[in-house]
């Protein structure tokens, strides 16, 4: 179970907006994570394997986050708040606690925009409050004759195979699901897309399997996608390189030199780089869907 924890900060202001998420300003309701995704930057030591197990709700948090919006739209200083920068604002247990509810609440109440990222189908629960977010949202000035939405759903990718999900991502909502929340976050007329990230090499970065992905994203209504590849972080027994390079040993041991030799170093190759960026801007293309909310 979660602990409650108080902290002093809820809201945090960016330095630079980011060109994908647009954030002004980042909450996050909860530290830890119940998804598990192998991949995940934020593991490691601090964690371990099981992140459900160190998940903190903090418990103050409404009460710091209303004082700073209310400051803030005060100043007239509005500006796109990313729920969440650092973990999943729909974790299983956010069906009962309500803590992201009720900061789109506070987030309604002074008329901030909002990004929503998720892998999770619960965001669909709170479509009343984001559509009303996106009646009186105040976008910061620069934006607003580049955007009409104050509200972005943006929903996060690295398979759209329930299979390879399970093992990659195994406490999340399966990649399937995710479509369909996807496609009703489309109907309802939510500025809405894919963080198409982080990608696997030789399982889902494929020329055929990002093809399969736009296709799909495609027919759901997104109207962007942010393709990225991955990166791997660490040595230790719970780090991210460690945890997928163990899958890739167990489940997909053809591809395991190749993993050991794009992972030697820091950083991918540049030739991998530059082979997936060129495989993502064709496909951008092909099928019509920009790589940026914003052009």
């Amino acid at each position: 179970m979660p602990i409650r924890k108080e902290v002093k900060s809820i809201l945090n202001k960016s330095k630079k907006r980011d060109p994908w998420f647009l954030d002004d300003y980042t909450v996050n309701p909860y530290s830890g994570c119940s998804f598990n995704c192998l991949y995940c930057y934020i593991r490691g030591s601090k964690y371990g394997i099981h992140m459900e197990d160190k998940l903190t709700i903090k418990s103050n948090a409404l009460e710091l986050l209303e004082k700073k919006l209310a400051s803030l739209a005060k100043k007239e200083k509005h500006g796109i708040i990313v729920l969440s920068s650092a973990t999943d604002p729909y974790l299983q247990f956010e069906k009962d606690e309500k803590l992201t509810r009720q900061i789109l609440e506070l987030i309604l109440k002074y008329r901030f925009p909002v990004h929503v990222i998720t892998k999770s189908d619960l965001v669909i629960r709170d479509f009343d409050l984001l559509e009303k977010i996106n009646s009186v949202g105040i976008l910061p000035t620069e934006l607003q004759n580049k955007l009409k939405h104050k509200v972005f759903i943006t929903f996060s990718f690295s398979t759209i195979d329930d299979h390879v999900g399970k093992i990659f991502e195994p406490g999340a909502t399966p990649p399937s699901k995710r479509l369909v929340t996807l496609k009703q976050a489309s109907q309802s007329k939510f500025m809405t897309g894919v963080s198409m990230m982080p990608l696997l090499p030789y399982i889902t970065d494929t020329k055929e399997e990002m093809e399969k992905m736009f296709a799909a994203f495609q027919s759901v209504g997104a109207k962007y996608i942010f393709p990225a590849s991955i990166t791997l972080f660490g040595d230790g027994p719970y780090d991210s390189k460690t945890l997928v390079l163990n899958t890739v040993r167990k489940l997909y041991p053809h591809l395991l030199k190749n993993y050991e030799e794009l992972f030697a170093g820091y950083q991918l190759p540049y030739a991998y780089q530059n082979n997936f960026n060129r495989k993502a801007t064709e496909l951008s293309r092909k099928f019509n869907i920009p790589t940026r909310i914003v052009n």
